[in-house]
Protein backbone atom coordinates (compact mmCIF):
# COMPACT_ATOMS: atom_id res chain seq x y z
CA UNK A 1 0.00 0.00 0.00
CA UNK A 2 1.55 3.44 -1.17
CA UNK A 3 2.19 5.60 2.18
CA UNK A 4 -0.01 9.00 2.33
CA UNK A 5 2.06 11.74 1.29
CA UNK A 6 0.74 15.27 2.58
CA UNK A 7 4.04 17.07 1.43
CA UNK A 8 4.73 18.45 -1.70
CA UNK A 9 8.48 18.01 -3.28
CA UNK A 10 8.96 21.46 -2.40
CA UNK A 11 7.56 21.94 0.78
CA UNK A 12 10.01 18.78 2.11
CA UNK A 13 13.07 20.69 0.37
CA UNK A 14 12.14 23.66 2.65
CA UNK A 15 11.74 21.61 5.49
CA UNK A 16 14.57 19.26 5.65
CA UNK A 17 17.04 20.74 3.21
CA UNK A 18 20.90 21.87 4.15
CA UNK A 19 21.09 25.95 4.40
CA UNK A 20 22.63 27.62 1.52
CA UNK A 21 22.02 31.31 2.14
CA UNK A 22 23.92 33.18 4.07
CA UNK A 23 21.54 34.34 6.73
CA UNK A 24 20.88 30.76 7.50
CA UNK A 25 24.32 29.48 7.85
CA UNK A 26 25.54 32.32 9.98
CA UNK A 27 22.36 31.21 12.05
CA UNK A 28 23.01 27.57 12.44
CA UNK A 29 25.85 26.58 11.36
CA UNK A 30 28.43 28.92 13.27
CA UNK A 31 30.67 26.87 15.56
CA UNK A 32 31.48 27.72 18.93
CA UNK A 33 34.98 27.10 20.77
CA UNK A 34 33.64 23.32 21.86
CA UNK A 35 32.13 22.69 19.11
CA UNK A 36 35.54 23.54 17.10
CA UNK A 37 37.26 21.80 20.35
CA UNK A 38 35.49 18.35 19.25
CA UNK A 39 36.06 18.85 16.03
CA UNK A 40 40.17 19.37 15.71
CA UNK A 41 39.83 16.01 17.72
CA UNK A 42 39.58 13.74 14.77
CA UNK A 43 42.52 13.29 12.89
CA UNK A 44 42.07 13.96 9.30
CA UNK A 45 40.47 16.49 7.56
CA UNK A 46 37.95 14.25 5.88
CA UNK A 47 36.73 12.72 9.42
CA UNK A 48 36.87 16.40 10.81
CA UNK A 49 34.92 17.53 8.09
CA UNK A 50 32.37 15.05 8.04
CA UNK A 51 32.18 15.30 12.16
CA UNK A 52 31.46 18.98 11.69
CA UNK A 53 28.92 18.39 8.74
CA UNK A 54 26.71 15.94 10.96
CA UNK A 55 26.73 17.77 14.18
CA UNK A 56 25.23 20.61 12.25
CA UNK A 57 23.03 18.91 10.04
CA UNK A 58 22.08 17.43 13.53
CA UNK A 59 21.11 20.38 14.74
CA UNK A 60 19.22 22.02 11.74
CA UNK A 61 17.33 20.87 9.95
CA UNK A 62 17.56 17.85 12.39
CA UNK A 63 18.35 15.08 10.52
CA UNK A 64 21.04 12.40 9.75
CA UNK A 65 22.92 13.18 6.45
CA UNK A 66 21.68 9.96 3.90
CA UNK A 67 24.10 8.15 2.30
CA UNK A 68 25.46 9.63 -1.19
CA UNK A 69 23.48 12.54 -0.38
CA UNK A 70 25.04 15.38 -2.59
CA UNK A 71 26.50 18.56 -0.02
CA UNK A 72 26.03 22.15 -1.34
CA UNK A 73 28.78 23.61 -1.89
CA UNK A 74 27.75 26.41 -0.11
CA UNK A 75 27.17 24.62 2.96
CA UNK A 76 30.86 23.30 2.97
CA UNK A 77 32.70 26.21 1.96
CA UNK A 78 30.92 27.95 5.25
CA UNK A 79 32.01 24.73 7.41
CA UNK A 80 35.45 24.75 5.78
CA UNK A 81 36.71 28.15 6.46
CA UNK A 82 35.75 27.68 10.58
CA UNK A 83 37.57 24.91 10.40
CA UNK A 84 40.18 25.85 8.05
CA UNK A 85 40.70 23.01 5.70
CA UNK A 86 40.03 22.17 2.63
CA UNK A 87 36.40 22.31 1.45
CA UNK A 88 36.94 19.06 -0.79
CA UNK A 89 38.28 17.17 2.16
CA UNK A 90 34.77 15.82 2.72
CA UNK A 91 35.51 13.35 -0.81
CA UNK A 92 37.25 10.59 1.52
CA UNK A 93 34.78 10.90 4.16
CA UNK A 94 33.56 7.70 5.13
CA UNK A 95 34.49 5.26 3.28
CA UNK A 96 34.05 3.02 6.22
CA UNK A 97 30.31 3.03 7.25
CA UNK A 98 31.90 2.19 10.82
CA UNK A 99 33.19 6.01 11.03
CA UNK A 100 30.07 7.10 10.47
CA UNK A 101 28.36 5.35 13.20
CA UNK A 102 31.24 5.91 15.97
CA UNK A 103 30.68 10.14 14.77
CA UNK A 104 26.78 9.62 15.78
CA UNK A 105 27.70 7.93 18.81
CA UNK A 106 30.09 10.15 20.17
CA UNK A 107 27.31 13.43 18.79
CA UNK A 108 24.64 11.68 20.77
CA UNK A 109 26.72 11.29 23.98
CA UNK A 110 28.51 14.47 23.74
CA UNK A 111 25.93 17.04 22.78
CA UNK A 112 22.11 14.74 23.84
CA UNK A 113 20.96 13.92 20.61
CA UNK A 114 18.25 11.44 20.72
CA UNK A 115 16.65 9.08 18.28
CA UNK A 116 13.30 8.87 17.31
CA UNK A 117 12.65 5.81 19.31
CA UNK A 118 10.73 4.65 22.58
CA UNK A 119 8.77 6.67 25.73
CA UNK A 120 10.14 9.71 23.31
CA UNK A 121 8.73 9.21 20.18
CA UNK A 122 5.68 7.92 22.39
CA UNK A 123 5.64 11.16 24.03
CA UNK A 124 6.18 13.04 20.76
CA UNK A 125 3.07 11.02 19.18
CA UNK A 126 0.38 12.59 22.18
CA UNK A 127 2.09 15.77 21.44
CA UNK A 128 1.54 15.92 18.07
CA UNK A 129 -2.27 14.97 18.41
CA UNK A 130 -2.84 17.65 20.09
CA UNK A 131 -0.98 20.36 17.73
CA UNK A 132 -3.07 18.29 14.70
CA UNK A 133 -6.24 19.40 16.55
CA UNK A 134 -5.44 23.25 16.21
CA UNK A 135 -3.09 22.76 13.04
CA UNK A 136 -4.59 24.42 10.24
CA UNK A 137 -2.87 22.55 7.44
CA UNK A 138 -0.85 19.68 6.08
CA UNK A 139 2.25 21.60 6.19
CA UNK A 140 2.07 23.57 9.50
CA UNK A 141 1.48 20.17 11.53
CA UNK A 142 5.11 19.01 10.09
CA UNK A 143 6.65 22.11 10.62
CA UNK A 144 5.45 22.04 14.27
CA UNK A 145 6.91 18.71 14.90
CA UNK A 146 9.91 19.18 13.50
CA UNK A 147 10.52 22.15 15.52
CA UNK A 148 9.83 20.37 18.26
CA UNK A 149 11.91 17.84 17.35
CA UNK A 150 14.78 20.48 17.55
CA UNK A 151 13.82 21.51 20.40
CA UNK A 152 14.06 18.48 22.17
CA UNK A 153 17.55 17.48 20.33
CA UNK A 154 15.14 14.16 19.29
CA UNK A 155 16.63 13.22 15.59
CA UNK A 156 14.26 13.67 12.84
CA UNK A 157 12.92 10.25 11.39
CA UNK A 158 12.74 9.92 7.74
CA UNK A 159 10.47 12.05 5.54
CA UNK A 160 8.13 9.26 4.80
CA UNK A 161 7.76 8.44 9.26
CA UNK A 162 7.08 12.03 9.25
CA UNK A 163 4.14 12.28 6.98
CA UNK A 164 2.42 9.40 7.68
CA UNK A 165 2.61 10.72 11.48
CA UNK A 166 1.46 13.70 10.53
CA UNK A 167 -1.13 12.30 8.65
CA UNK A 168 -2.12 9.34 11.37
CA UNK A 169 -2.46 12.30 13.85
CA UNK A 170 -4.50 15.06 11.63
CA UNK A 171 -6.97 11.80 10.88
CA UNK A 172 -7.44 11.33 14.89
CA UNK A 173 -7.51 14.99 15.57
CA UNK A 174 -10.70 15.29 12.94
CA UNK A 175 -12.21 12.60 14.91
CA UNK A 176 -11.92 14.13 18.12
CA UNK A 177 -13.32 16.78 16.70
CA UNK A 178 -16.19 14.80 14.95
CA UNK A 179 -17.31 13.11 18.17
CA UNK A 180 -17.15 16.44 20.29
CA UNK A 181 -19.32 17.72 17.96
CA UNK A 182 -21.63 15.07 17.48
CA UNK A 183 -21.43 14.19 21.80
CA UNK A 184 -23.49 17.76 22.09
CA UNK A 185 -26.16 17.30 20.46
CA UNK A 186 -29.48 15.05 21.95
CA UNK A 187 -31.22 12.60 20.53
CA UNK A 188 -34.25 14.88 19.59
CA UNK A 189 -31.21 16.88 17.25
CA UNK A 190 -30.04 14.22 15.89
CA UNK A 191 -33.57 13.23 15.01
CA UNK A 192 -34.41 16.47 13.23
CA UNK A 193 -30.69 16.23 11.31
CA UNK A 194 -31.70 12.66 9.88
CA UNK A 195 -35.09 14.49 8.64
CA UNK A 196 -33.15 16.78 6.33
CA UNK A 197 -32.15 13.59 4.60
CA UNK A 198 -34.79 12.19 4.39
CA UNK A 199 -37.39 15.22 3.46
CA UNK A 200 -37.85 15.60 -0.42
CA UNK A 201 -38.80 19.18 -1.52
CA UNK A 202 -38.98 17.85 -4.71
CA UNK A 203 -38.00 14.46 -6.39
CA UNK A 204 -34.94 14.72 -6.75
CA UNK A 205 -34.27 17.55 -4.14
CA UNK A 206 -33.76 17.09 -0.49
CA UNK A 207 -34.16 19.25 2.27
CA UNK A 208 -30.96 19.51 3.35
CA UNK A 209 -29.56 20.11 -0.57
CA UNK A 210 -32.38 23.15 -0.60
CA UNK A 211 -31.30 24.33 2.74
CA UNK A 212 -27.47 25.15 0.87
CA UNK A 213 -29.35 26.71 -2.13
CA UNK A 214 -29.83 30.31 -1.30
CA UNK A 215 -28.19 33.89 -3.04
CA UNK A 216 -28.49 37.44 -2.38
CA UNK A 217 -31.68 39.04 -4.40
CA UNK A 218 -33.20 42.49 -4.63
CA UNK A 219 -36.52 41.37 -4.40
CA UNK A 220 -39.76 40.48 -2.06
CA UNK A 221 -39.64 37.09 -3.59
CA UNK A 222 -36.14 36.15 -3.11
CA UNK A 223 -36.31 37.73 1.09
CA UNK A 224 -39.37 35.18 1.37
CA UNK A 225 -37.16 32.45 -0.52
CA UNK A 226 -34.55 33.07 2.36
CA UNK A 227 -37.03 33.72 5.43
CA UNK A 228 -37.85 30.16 4.21
CA UNK A 229 -34.78 28.38 5.32
CA UNK A 230 -33.97 31.00 8.09
CA UNK A 231 -37.29 29.40 9.68
CA UNK A 232 -36.60 25.54 9.13
CA UNK A 233 -33.28 26.13 10.55
CA UNK A 234 -34.63 28.11 13.43
CA UNK A 235 -36.86 24.54 14.00
CA UNK A 236 -34.08 22.87 14.39
CA UNK A 237 -33.04 23.94 17.38
CA UNK A 238 -29.32 23.68 17.52
CA UNK A 239 -27.74 26.16 19.88
CA UNK A 240 -25.10 28.45 18.70
CA UNK A 241 -22.27 27.45 21.26
CA UNK A 242 -22.18 24.00 19.99
CA UNK A 243 -19.24 24.69 18.49
CA UNK A 244 -17.30 26.39 21.14
CA UNK A 245 -13.89 25.99 21.45
CA UNK A 246 -13.36 24.41 18.22
CA UNK A 247 -10.87 25.48 15.84
CA UNK A 248 -12.40 27.37 12.99
CA UNK A 249 -10.26 26.19 9.93
CA UNK A 250 -11.42 22.56 10.96
CA UNK A 251 -15.40 23.77 11.21
CA UNK A 252 -14.61 25.92 7.90
CA UNK A 253 -13.41 22.22 6.59
CA UNK A 254 -16.29 19.97 7.77
CA UNK A 255 -18.68 23.01 6.18
CA UNK A 256 -16.71 22.55 2.49
CA UNK A 257 -18.05 18.68 2.89
CA UNK A 258 -21.56 19.54 4.17
CA UNK A 259 -21.59 22.26 0.49
CA UNK A 260 -19.84 19.26 -1.86
CA UNK A 261 -21.98 15.94 -0.45
CA UNK A 262 -25.49 14.96 -1.43
CA UNK A 263 -28.28 13.29 1.04
CA UNK A 264 -26.64 9.60 -0.49
CA UNK A 265 -23.25 10.61 0.38
CA UNK A 266 -23.65 11.56 3.87
CA UNK A 267 -25.57 8.19 4.91
CA UNK A 268 -22.73 6.27 4.22
CA UNK A 269 -20.31 8.31 6.53
CA UNK A 270 -19.90 7.17 10.43
CA UNK A 271 -23.00 8.68 12.76
CA UNK A 272 -19.99 11.33 13.82
CA UNK A 273 -18.61 12.49 11.02
CA UNK A 274 -22.22 12.69 9.19
CA UNK A 275 -23.91 14.69 12.35
CA UNK A 276 -20.55 16.77 12.71
CA UNK A 277 -20.86 18.23 9.17
CA UNK A 278 -24.63 18.63 9.06
CA UNK A 279 -24.50 20.92 12.72
CA UNK A 280 -21.77 22.77 11.30
CA UNK A 281 -23.81 23.78 7.65
CA UNK A 282 -27.03 24.56 9.66
CA UNK A 283 -25.23 26.68 12.41
CA UNK A 284 -23.12 27.97 9.50
CA UNK A 285 -25.49 28.90 6.88
CA UNK A 286 -28.05 30.00 9.36
CA UNK A 287 -25.67 33.11 9.75
CA UNK A 288 -24.49 33.02 5.98
CA UNK A 289 -28.50 33.36 5.57
CA UNK A 290 -29.04 35.95 7.71
CA UNK A 291 -26.22 37.99 6.22
CA UNK A 292 -27.71 37.39 2.73
CA UNK A 293 -31.27 38.42 4.02
CA UNK A 294 -29.69 42.12 5.24
CA UNK A 295 -28.14 42.25 1.67
CA UNK A 296 -30.92 41.82 -0.01
CA UNK A 297 -32.69 44.06 2.15
CA UNK A 298 -30.54 46.62 1.68
CA UNK A 299 -30.59 46.01 -1.88
CA UNK A 300 -34.95 45.95 -2.13
CA UNK A 301 -34.34 49.64 -0.16
CA UNK A 302 -31.88 50.97 -2.31
CA UNK A 303 -34.14 50.23 -5.15
CA UNK A 304 -37.08 51.84 -3.81
CA UNK A 305 -35.25 54.96 -2.86
CA UNK A 306 -33.57 54.81 -6.73
CA UNK A 307 -37.83 55.22 -7.57
CA UNK A 308 -38.48 57.80 -5.61
CA UNK A 309 -35.37 59.74 -6.54
CA UNK A 310 -37.05 58.72 -10.37
CA UNK A 311 -40.22 59.65 -9.36
CA UNK A 312 -39.34 63.25 -7.78
CA UNK A 313 -36.86 64.22 -10.37
CA UNK A 314 -39.71 63.55 -13.01
CA UNK A 315 -41.87 65.43 -11.56
CA UNK A 316 -39.18 68.23 -11.60
CA UNK A 317 -38.97 67.47 -15.19
CA UNK A 318 -42.71 68.00 -15.40
CA UNK A 319 -42.62 71.00 -14.22
CA UNK A 320 -40.25 72.83 -15.93
CA UNK A 321 -42.27 74.36 -18.60
CA UNK A 322 -44.76 75.73 -15.91
CA UNK A 323 -41.63 77.24 -14.09
CA UNK A 324 -40.74 78.98 -17.45
CA UNK A 325 -44.10 80.30 -17.88
CA UNK A 326 -44.49 81.62 -14.27
CA UNK A 327 -41.12 83.25 -14.26
CA UNK A 328 -41.87 84.83 -17.67
CA UNK A 329 -45.04 85.76 -16.33
CA UNK A 330 -43.43 87.38 -13.22
CA UNK A 331 -40.63 89.03 -15.39
CA UNK A 332 -43.74 90.47 -17.71
CA UNK A 333 -45.64 91.85 -14.05
CA UNK A 334 -42.35 92.90 -12.28
CA UNK A 335 -41.40 95.10 -15.96
CA UNK A 336 -45.04 96.45 -15.25
CA UNK A 337 -44.78 97.55 -12.44
CA UNK A 338 -41.58 99.37 -12.34
CA UNK A 339 -42.88 101.49 -15.88
CA UNK A 340 -45.98 102.77 -13.29
CA UNK A 341 -43.56 103.79 -10.60
CA UNK A 342 -41.44 105.58 -13.10
CA UNK A 343 -44.55 107.17 -14.99
CA UNK A 344 -46.10 107.98 -11.00
CA UNK A 345 -48.49 105.97 -12.19
CA UNK A 346 -50.53 103.85 -9.45
CA UNK A 347 -49.30 100.59 -8.72
CA UNK A 348 -53.06 98.88 -8.64
CA UNK A 349 -53.80 99.64 -11.90
CA UNK A 350 -50.64 98.35 -13.37
CA UNK A 351 -51.53 94.69 -13.26
CA UNK A 352 -54.30 92.70 -13.01
CA UNK A 353 -54.96 91.44 -9.33
CA UNK A 354 -56.87 87.96 -9.80
CA UNK A 355 -53.66 87.28 -12.41
CA UNK A 356 -51.12 87.82 -9.52
CA UNK A 357 -53.61 85.97 -7.14
CA UNK A 358 -53.10 82.99 -10.21
CA UNK A 359 -49.72 83.32 -10.41
CA UNK A 360 -48.50 83.48 -6.31
CA UNK A 361 -50.89 79.79 -6.31
CA UNK A 362 -48.53 78.39 -8.94
CA UNK A 363 -45.29 79.30 -7.60
CA UNK A 364 -46.42 78.39 -4.32
CA UNK A 365 -47.21 74.83 -5.97
CA UNK A 366 -43.65 74.78 -8.23
CA UNK A 367 -41.94 75.31 -4.73
CA UNK A 368 -43.33 72.48 -3.15
CA UNK A 369 -42.12 70.37 -6.29
CA UNK A 370 -38.58 71.68 -6.51
CA UNK A 371 -38.06 71.27 -2.70
CA UNK A 372 -39.79 68.36 -2.11
CA UNK A 373 -37.78 64.92 -0.28
CA UNK A 374 -38.09 61.85 -2.61
CA UNK A 375 -38.94 60.30 1.10
CA UNK A 376 -42.43 61.62 -0.05
CA UNK A 377 -42.47 59.47 -3.05
CA UNK A 378 -41.15 56.04 -0.99
CA UNK A 379 -44.31 54.61 0.42
CA UNK A 380 -44.86 54.13 -3.67
CA UNK A 381 -42.88 50.66 -2.79
CA UNK A 382 -44.60 49.86 0.53
CA UNK A 383 -46.02 47.08 -0.91
CA UNK A 384 -43.06 45.29 -1.40
CA UNK A 385 -41.86 45.79 2.22
CA UNK A 386 -45.57 44.73 3.37
CA UNK A 387 -44.62 41.37 1.94
CA UNK A 388 -41.97 40.17 4.11
CA UNK A 389 -40.71 43.19 6.43
CA UNK A 390 -43.12 41.95 9.40
CA UNK A 391 -41.76 38.15 8.71
CA UNK A 392 -37.97 39.20 8.88
CA UNK A 393 -38.56 41.00 12.23
CA UNK A 394 -39.96 38.18 13.98
CA UNK A 395 -37.48 35.52 12.29
CA UNK A 396 -34.43 37.34 12.35
CA UNK A 397 -32.32 37.52 15.90
CA UNK A 398 -31.13 40.58 16.12
CA UNK A 399 -28.14 42.08 19.00
CA UNK A 400 -27.21 45.20 18.99
CA UNK A 401 -24.33 47.00 21.31
CA UNK A 402 -25.61 49.20 24.59
CA UNK A 403 -25.54 52.25 22.24
CA UNK A 404 -27.68 51.20 19.71
CA UNK A 405 -30.34 49.42 22.30
CA UNK A 406 -33.10 52.28 22.26
CA UNK A 407 -33.17 51.70 18.21
CA UNK A 408 -33.16 47.69 18.74
CA UNK A 409 -36.24 48.28 21.05
CA UNK A 410 -38.29 50.54 18.77
CA UNK A 411 -37.38 47.66 16.38
CA UNK A 412 -38.80 45.49 18.15
CA UNK A 413 -42.22 47.74 18.90
CA UNK A 414 -42.56 48.51 15.13
CA UNK A 415 -42.38 44.49 14.65
CA UNK A 416 -45.05 44.20 17.31
CA UNK A 417 -47.54 46.77 16.14
CA UNK A 418 -47.43 45.11 12.57
CA UNK A 419 -47.39 41.68 13.82
CA UNK A 420 -50.71 42.65 16.21
CA UNK A 421 -49.50 42.75 19.42
CA UNK A 422 -50.48 45.46 21.29
CA UNK A 423 -48.00 48.50 21.94
CA UNK A 424 -47.35 52.07 22.36
CA UNK A 425 -47.12 53.61 18.85
CA UNK A 426 -46.91 57.73 19.51
CA UNK A 427 -43.47 57.74 18.47
CA UNK A 428 -44.70 56.51 14.77
CA UNK A 429 -45.51 59.13 12.13
CA UNK A 430 -49.14 58.94 11.10
CA UNK A 431 -49.91 57.36 7.52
Amino acid sequence: MPRRSILTKRQQARLLDLPTDAASLHEHYTLDDFDLERIRGRRRAHNKMGFALQLCALRYPGRLLASGETIPFETLEFLADQIEIDADALAGYATREETRRDHLMILRSVYGFKTFTGRGAAEMRQWLLDQAFHSPSNLDLAERLIGRCRETQMILPGVSTIERLCAEMLVKAERRIDATIAARLDLKMRCRLDVLLDDMVTDQLTRFVWLRQFEVGNNSRIANQLLDRLERLQKLGLPADILDGLPSYKIKRLRRHGERYFASDLRELSDDKRYAIMAVCVIGWHAAISDALFETHDRIVGRTWREAKRMADARIEGAQSSIKDTLLSFKNMGASLLAAHNDNQPLEQAIEWPDLEDLVATARKLTGTLTADPVGHVTCGLGRFQRYAARMLRVLEIEAAPVCQPLLKATHLIRDKVTGHGCPTGFLRPK
